[in-house]
């Protein structure tokens, strides 16, 4: 039997846990309703332990629950045990023989699994072994309650003999039951061979519902093709042959030992069999994408099983492929004839006629053309495409409906492709239609930033982002040089992340380049929002990447104001947050009373707003959690830094207009919010924190605006990093006397009791005898004073580290500025040193000459004389073909020009996203937005796509 033996893998939904197995191709499953499984509605099989292995690490995440019997041992997956998902095997010691949860199987579908039956009930309090003859088995008595056990397999009672106790569950594994399964399996495979799809009961089988946007593009970890529901197979097989195959060009096969010598696969085999070879990168092994969409289930003919279950590793040969192929009539040839036809345009057509047939009076290509001209609309203006109610006595039916039917009012054709018919109306104007659309433009979008990238090499900036439902979510911008030597900046999509962690976000990033055919081994830079909630996690992020690909070096993206990240990074202290908190209170109390009074305009209180306001509201938290009182452009006019100097100048105006607030409010709740924030301004630990944090943004202030210059000014950037790490380093070890005069002065000047140092610490609000036993020495001093300091430079150190800081001053020596003079050719070719899996040491002696013919024609041509910038350069030396001439330099520029440093364009993704997320994506689930962000975010892409090509992906779609 063992000859019939293929491998199952399966393991935790997690993956923590991953094994695979040896047994016959079509599982026998056992049924259980202990008080374990009949909860959960397990089926299992059941296997030697010499079949079952491990793999990797999986051994550490098990852990090991024992029954009431203290004999039958369960064992579990450590991540997924608390929310009660059993994941893995029932153990028999005596037998050698286990039973997994087909629930673990990759490839599970319980009706094709549950051959045979086993029922167990009530049967934990049974202690000793029990054997049943080959009649049925009766009810038994097992401790004053009933159970009983009965098995069937071909109407024929099955001899075994039970293990340890009941409380095993299904674990009566001896030779006899294995001996039934291999017979049972032998007879079964006679008569599924027969057909080309497994016979399934359909009205037994539900349907399964699944997103077309998720299947997995790696052909080693797909569901096959037979295990998803028949009338959805057609939509997968559809949605795969749109995809494409799997073809990773640019990974980096791994080598396996054939006889003596290294083999690995050949990326140009690719190009040979271009329609339908598949790489997988989890397997290390090659699939046929034709075959696992419609090859019949008859055996390994022309190693059919090899290119689709297991997949082909045997590198050294080739010409297996080619077999693999064969002649006309061969199965792989059939496959492909299926595959043509299913997305064959004339007999789309045709079924379309069919779906609306003439005397309907639709045109369904003229509604198509309608309805995407209508959305192209509503994505451009950014306006939401629904509304709550769109029956056809609503006053308002949504803006792509009235849209839609204004368009039709002003051109007959379209009315009568559209609402004259009312049946076909109501289902072409419906929200699941809008969807596809919107799914099929977005599609399209992407697909010419996919070809825009081809195999090139980019790098990506990773955010935090919330949808309404304040579900956690990654969203993507990668960036990369065009054929034109433009440095581009797209939006990719935004990823759900479930739970957050560094190994979930890396998992959702993997996922969305491999559906968008993009390889990680390209990866060439990352860079992080450093203000989000998710920073220590994209911090893990960061190293799980690096860890993978040694040149996707992080760097501080210049499109987010250092301050900005510093404050985020110093909120961490509680009375650091409650300052910014205060100051923001401040600002929308004063900015709530002024509009009603007089006095205050006569108490500076404009002078206050306008000082205030501007740069007090920086985004505090990522994408979706600015504050809601600032303009969108105020946030670049001013600074943290600008706010906290003002609030100290205009410190008595302040408390002035608070207190007629006090006073005169128009509601007892602005007096009281306006008594309490008096307070808690004329507060020593307010007055600390004041000074303190606009002493730290003193420091760096220079850096930040350094930054922001961006390509022009990293040398001094990069040396005011290290000035800036030497200032905070001497203010911690020598500024704190310092430090507290300065606030004392003032506390004192405005009439502010000062803090007692030698005093014991107690915040306010709390119970004195719960209180910790400090000082308001320690507190201040080691606490707040050294505890931010330290967090500053951790932060700095983390992000301007001694290689981002050589990456960047080695990359400024391309900068052409004034007729090249930052040029140093060693420097260049330290940058170039910095990837070492694009120059070989052979590439490098050929850089060093091909720079001193490369320096000398830039220096000479009037064409680059006048160049601002990298990407001046860029683009320069393509207009001129000199980057087929300097092949390597022109290399190097690109790297240069891809690490997120030199645009802040970066910035335009995120506005729009606060657009769309603003007016588009009430209620909208995550495909749907995904969809909207790509195009409305993209609409100068959506306007190169022609309305032909997203008609033609919708026919495809079989709508």
């Amino acid at each position: 039997m063992d000859s019939e033996m293929v491998i199952h893998n399966g393991g935790c939904h997690c993956r923590n846990v991953r094994w695979r197995v040896r047994s016959p191709a079509s599982v026998v499953a056992w049924s259980c309703n202990c008080s374990d499984c009949g909860m959960r509605g397990n089926t299992h099989f059941v296997v030697p332990f010499e079949r079952f292995e491990l793999l990797g690490d999986s051994e550490k995440f098990l852990t090991t629950y024992t029954f009431g019997t203290h004999t039958a041992k369960h064992t579990f997956c450590k991540a997924v045990y608390a929310r009660a998902y059993p994941v893995s095997a029932y153990r028999q010691k005596t037998t050698h023989q286990l039973t997994l949860s087909c629930k673990t199987l990759v490839n599970y579908n319980g009706n094709l699994l549950a051959s045979v039956f086993v029922s167990i009930e009530d049967g934990e309090r049974s202690e000793g072994g029990k054997r049943y003859g080959l009649g049925m088995p009766e009810m038994v008595d097992v401790g004053g309650r009933q159970g009983g056990i009965s098995m069937k397999q071909s109407n024929k009672a099955i001899r075994y003999a039970q293990p340890e106790s009941i409380g095993l569950c299904i674990g009566f594994i001896g030779n006899t039951i294995l001996d039934a399964m291999d017979k049972y399996v032998a007879k079964r495979k006679a008569i599924t061979d027969l057909s080309e799809e497994v016979v399934v009961d359909g009205s037994k089988q539900s349907r399964i519902e699944i997103n077309l946007a998720d299947l997995p593009t790696d052909p080693g970890l797909r569901t096959r093709i037979w295990d998803y529901n028949p009338s959805i197979r057609d939509e997968v097989r559809r949605a795969y042959l749109l995809k494409g195959p799997c073809q990773p060009r640019k990974h980096e096969f791994p080598y396996n030992i054939f006889g003596s010598k290294q083999r690995r696969f050949n990326p140009a085999w690719f190009d040979e069999f271009s329609t339908w070879l598949e790489y997988s990168v989890s397997q290390n092994a090659a699939y046929c994408l034709c075959c696992y969409l419609f090859k019949p289930n008859i055996g390994a003919q022309a190693g059919g099983d090899s290119f689709v279950g297991l997949g082909f590793k045997n590198w050294a040969k080739k010409d297996k492929l080619r077999i693999h192929v064969g002649g006309v009539n061969s199965a792989h040839n059939q496959a492909w004839s299926k595959c043509a036809a299913l997305l064959d345009e004339k007999q789309r057509i045709e079924a379309l006629t069919i779906k609306h047939p003439e005397e309907s009076n639709i045109d369904y290509k003229i509604y198509l053309d309608a309805s995407i001209d209508c959305l192209r609309f509503l994505l451009r203006q950014g306006i939401a495409f629904r509304d709550h109610v769109e029956c056809e006595t609503s006053s308002n039916r949504g803006n792509f409906v009235e849209l839609l039917q204004f368009l039709a009012n002003h051109n007959k054709s379209i009315e009568a492709a559209t609402f004259n018919n009312v049946a076909e109306s109501l289902k072409l104007t419906s929200s699941d239609f809008q969807k596809a659309i919107l799914n099929a433009v977005a599609a399209e979008t992407m697909e010419l930033v996919r070809s825009d990238i081809g195999d090139d090499f980019f790098s990506v900036h990773i955010d935090e982002c919330y949808d309404v439902s304040i579900e956690e979510q990654m969203s993507v911008v990668v960036r990369y040089v065009d054929k034109k030597g433009h440095i581009i900046e797209r939006f990719l999509g935004i990823e759900h992340v479930p739970d957050a962690t560094s190994i979930s976000l890396k998992k959702a990033l993997d996922d969305l380049f491999s559906r968008h055919g993009l390889s990680i081994s390209n990866l060439r830079g990352q860079s992080y929002n450093g203000e989000c909630n998710m920073q220590s996690e994209l911090c893990g992020l960061q190293t799980l990447i690096l860890d993978e690909i040694k040149s996707a070096y992080y760097l501080h993206c210049f499109a987010h104001q250092l301050q900005c990240t510093l404050v985020a990074v110093a909120k961490n202290h509680l009375e650091i947050a409650c300052l910014f908190l205060l100051i923001n209170k401040v600002v929308n109390v004063v900015r709530g009373s002024c509009k009603c009074h007089d006095r205050l305009r006569e108490k500076k209180s404009a002078k206050v707003i306008e000082e205030l306001s501007l740069g007090v509201t920086l985004s505090d938290r990522g994408l979706n959690q600015e504050t809601s009182h600032v303009k969108a452009g105020d946030t670049h006019r001013r600074s943290h830094y600008d706010t906290l100097l003002s609030m100290i100048i205009l410190f008595p105006s302040v408390i002035d207009v608070l207190e007629i607030i006090e006073e005169d409010g128009l509601t007892q709740e602005q007096k009281s919010e306006a008594r309490m924030l008096s307070i808690s301004l004329q507060d020593f630990g307010f007055i600390f924190c004041l000074h303190f944090m606009r002493t730290l943004l003193g420091i760096t202030n220079q850096l930040s605006q350094a930054l922001q210059r961006k390509e022009e000014d990293i040398v001094n950037a990069m040396n005011l990093v290290g000035i800036c790490k030497k200032q905070l380093q001497d203010l911690r070890d020598n500024g704190w006397d310092s430090m507290l005069k300065q606030v004392t002065l003032f506390c004192k000047k405005h009439d502010i009791d000062v803090c007692n140092m030698d005093g014991m610490f107690s915040l306010s609000g709390r119970s004195r005898l719960k209180a910790p036993h400090k000082t308001n020495l320690h507190y201040y001093h080691v606490e707040l004073f050294y505890g931010v300091i330290d967090l500053l430079l951790t932060e700095l150190e983390n992000r301007f580290s001694q290689t981002s800081t050589d990456l960047l001053i080695s990359m400024s020596c391309l900068n052409p500025s004034n007729s090249f003079s930052s040029f140093d050719k060693n420097k260049v070719i330290d940058f170039a040193r910095f990837y070492p899996d694009d120059f070989s040491e052979i590439e490098l002696l050929m850089l060093d000459d091909q720079l001193e013919t490369y320096i000398l024609d830039m220096q000479t041509s009037t064409d680059f004389s006048d160049l601002k910038g990298i990407g001046d350069l860029a683009r320069k030396m393509v207009e001129t073909k000199r980057d087929k001439v300097y092949t390597l330099v022109y290399l190097l520029i690109k790297l240069a020009l891809i690490l997120p440093v030199a645009t802040a364009t970066v910035e335009r993704t995120f506005s729009a996203m606060r657009v769309v997320k603003n007016r588009l994506l009430d209620g909208m689930g995550d495909q749907w937005m995904n969809d909207a962000l790509v195009a409305y975010i993209e609409k100068d892409v959506l306007a190169n796509v022609d309305n032909e090509n997203i008609i033609d992906r919708i026919q495809k779609m079989n709508l």
